[in-house]
């Protein structure tokens, strides 16, 4: 699900990750570990969603998927939808609500006073990627889940929260811990023949095929007019998720004839229960 945006304009974002990323290099924080990009760190064995495609995003509960629909994307704890390209969504940079104990204490991502930093917006509690150590220990559990995406049957993996580092107090984490952290989760993904979305964090864009990220998953992108700058980045290889009617109106106006593109409510509930809303640009 989509988390609270960054308030500031994207061009002061890039001069500040370009910033973060010199001075985490004068300072001697070390990436190295784990971020290997060679071609050989990844595998060319992955197949990425059709585009301009008919797409659900099940995240609420799995149902049975519409008529025209061929890419779904669901929880890590579902099933894949007979027939259709799957994508297996897993909360990788933030604890779910109910799953703060599952994680080591040292895992999770603590203020200058010690106490946990939280996504005061979903109740969830940011994991620790600032060190190689806690990554590498971290993916370990996030990677078990990609096992169990591949091991179902589904084709690609949407780690969620790759932004998280924007929602953290000052200093505590960069874009570069994220980008270093998706890499690890990537390189996992792709030994197991699973494409990698990109989730949002437009800022980040630019770096997707070092990273190892082979299309975008993007909520609300209509909304806050940032399609064109997903396109740029992946071409049509971009999964548009809007949840208002100007933000639907929107992305289908620009975009409606190259990308996948649906609105969903934004609790993305199941078919069937009080609440549910799918729209395509069918009917705008």
């Amino acid at each position: 699900m989509r988390k609270s945006r960054v308030t500031v304009p994207l061009s002061a974002v890039l001069v500040a990750t370009a910033v973060t990323a010199v001075a985490c290099s004068a300072t001697g924080t070390d990436t190295a570990n784990d971020t290997d990009t060679s071609p050989k760190a990844r595998t060319a064995q992955v197949s990425t969603p059709p585009v301009h495609a008919g797409v659900d995003y099940q995240l609420g509960g799995a149902y049975t998927p519409p008529k025209g629909v061929s890419v779904v994307s669901r929880d890590h704890t579902a099933s894949p939808a007979p027939g259709m390209y799957n994508i297996c969504y897993v909360n990788a940079f933030q604890a779910q609500p109910d799953a703060t104990g599952d994680w080591d204490a040292d895992l999770l991502l603590r203020d200058r006073s010690g106490k946990v930093v939280m996504d005061k917006d979903w109740g969830e509690a940011m994991l620790d990627i600032g060190s190689p150590a806690k990554r590498a220990r971290i993916a370990e559990k996030v990677d078990d889940w990609i096992d169990s995406c591949a091991d179902k049957g589904f084709d690609a993996v949407e780690p969620d929260n790759y932004d998280s580092y924007t929602r953290a107090p000052h200093g505590l984490l960069t874009a570069a811990d994220a980008e270093a952290f998706q890499t690890l989760l990537a390189r996992h993904a792709h030994a197991r023949h699973l494409a990698v979305a990109q989730k949002n964090t437009l800022e980040l864009a630019k770096d997707r095929k070092r990273v190892g990220l082979d299309f975008a998953v993007v909520e609300e992108c209509g909304q806050y007019d940032e399609c064109g700058s997903y396109v740029d980045a992946f071409g049509d290889h971009v999964i548009v998720v809007e949840y208002t009617e100007n933000g639907m109106k929107k992305a289908c106006a620009g975009w409606g004839d190259r990308i996948s593109i649906v609105r969903r409510d934004l609790d993305v509930t199941p078919a069937g229960q009080d609440g549910y809303l799918r729209q395509t640009c069918d009917r705008y």
